[in-house]
């Protein structure tokens, strides 16, 4: 029984060594930072893609921003047409005419006098020009199509920005999904070397068929976990691609590691007050409120007078030869008396500039709250940097010491596994924290407005 039972250990050993050896044959270990997208020949070279490279291609590419852009052209279109109202206006009118008249329709009817008249022919030829002197209605309705083009230009701002946090977002999620691949690949190499020195160790006879077998499982575990590091990778590759218009088949390249770039943090105070200034979304609805203020005015001068001047001058005959010059210059004033539609009129602008008040006041608590958590989140980050840096530095020196008991036969390789395992959650604690501290930075830069002028400097992009 005992035979049978080392035996089936020594042949699960064997197994479990070959296992592994064929794995890693196939699946190989690829340089960091090279896990393409999409196929890829052996001459074709993938494409480096750069995280400001990513940005601008997004720009250009995402829907979003192409339909604010229609819509921002489209109240430059209404800009133009309330701004026609108050410019001269000219036309030009020729008319040739063949016609009769019933005479007792108009009251003429006298004795011998047939009641109809033979047909004739007349002639016009006409300009006519007309120009607005006092329309206050007019006026008002285009400074308030000048401020809701404002406002939409400041939404087209407001969707480019929301672009370039979630592109910058999607390259950080690819970053961190290559940087656990690197990892995840010096592991295998450090466990595939701790394998080869339990081997030696067992043929030295100071080792046991346990040591290795513990190393061969510990390397099964390892290269696992390359593979789900690599799938992950190509998935955020993927999603990256998609977003920022690229073909799924395109072989992609992060030309950006992700490395640690401190900044500063500005203060709550400042930081506040620039955001308010710079916040795309804010100064929209600041802009429409402008704008309804502007269309209250008009209501308001609904009532008055309004005074334009018109002329109009060409010729007029019953032939060619006998057209006449004519014309005829006048003035207009109107003024509305009764109009129950302003009432109307005034109740609804008033209740859309209140609710946009309301908007405006919850925007600015929550641009303040926003300001707070990602200084906050900042902070934090950057000392959770150092202290998983740390750790990963006490975690490789626990790994080599672990190693060298072993290697002195002073302890079994269950140090070396314990070590390993531990210097797996630390790399895994300094890739969050490294990712944790370059979203808080593209956070801030979203958060304090302005942010395709200000992102390269936050991310550190020259």
């Amino acid at each position: 029984m005992r035979r049978n039972g080392r035996g089936m250990v020594m042949l699960a050993a064997m197994l479990l060594l070959v296992a592994p050896r064929s794995a890693a044959q196939r699946g190989g270990l690829k340089p960091p930072l090279q896990y393409a997208v999409g196929e890829r020949s052996a001459t074709q070279e993938p494409y480096k893609l750069t995280m400001q490279d990513a940005i601008q291609r997004g720009l250009q590419a995402n829907l979003r921003v192409l339909a604010a852009q229609t819509r921002m052209d489209e109240a430059e279109g209404a800009r133009e047409r309330r701004l026609a109202n108050l410019l001269p206006r000219a036309k030009a009118e020729s008319a040739a005419a063949l016609q009769n008249r019933n005479l007792r329709a108009f009251g003429l009817s006298f004795p011998g006098v047939p009641p109809t008249v033979d047909p004739f022919s007349t002639y016009d030829f006409r300009l006519y020009a007309e120009q607005p002197l006092f329309d206050l209605p007019s006026y008002r309705a285009w400074k308030a199509s000048e401020k809701q083009h404002d406002a939409l230009r400041q939404d087209y701002q407001h969707a480019r920005d929301t672009i370039i946090r979630q592109v910058a977002g999607l390259y950080l999620n690819a970053q961190s999904a290559a940087a656990r691949v690197e990892a995840a690949g010096s592991r295998v190499r450090t466990a595939d070397e701790l394998l080869k020195l339990a081997q030696e160790r067992r043929g030295a006879g100071v080792a046991t068929g346990v040591d290795v077998l513990r190393a061969q499982v510990q390397l099964a575990n390892e290269q696992q976990r390359l593979l789900e590091a690599r799938n992950a990778a190509q998935q955020a590759l993927l999603a990256l691609a998609r977003h920022i218009g690229m073909s799924p088949g395109t072989a992609l390249e992060l030309a950006d590691p992700l490395a640690f770039k401190p900044a500063e943090a500005p203060q709550t105070a400042a930081a506040l007050a620039a955001s308010l200034a710079n916040r795309a979304d804010y100064q929209s609805l600041q802009k429409q409120r402008e704008a309804l203020v502007e269309l209250q005015k008009a209501n308001r001068g609904r009532y008055l007078p309004r005074a334009s001047v018109g002329a109009n001058w060409g010729g007029i005959g019953r032939s060619f030869g006998e057209v006449r010059q004519t014309g005829v210059l006048q003035g207009t004033l109107s003024m509305t008396l009764f109009d129950r539609d302003r009432e109307g009129e005034r109740k609804e602008l008033d209740s859309r500039v209140q609710r946009l008040e309301h908007h405006l006041a919850d925007l600015r608590l929550g641009i303040e709250e926003e300001i707070r958590a990602v200084l906050l989140r900042l902070e934090s980050a950057q000392e959770e940097v150092g202290v998983s840096q740390q750790g990963r530095e006490l975690a490789q020196k626990e790994i080599e010491l672990a190693r060298e008991r072993f290697q002195a036969g002073v302890a079994t390789n269950i140090e070396v596994v314990t070590a390993q395992d531990a210097l797996a959650r630390a790399q895994e604690n300094y890739i969050l924290a490294l990712t944790r501290h370059a979203d808080a930075k593209i956070a801030l830069a979203r958060a304090l407005g302005a942010t395709e002028k200000n992102y390269p400097g936050f991310l550190g992009i020259r």
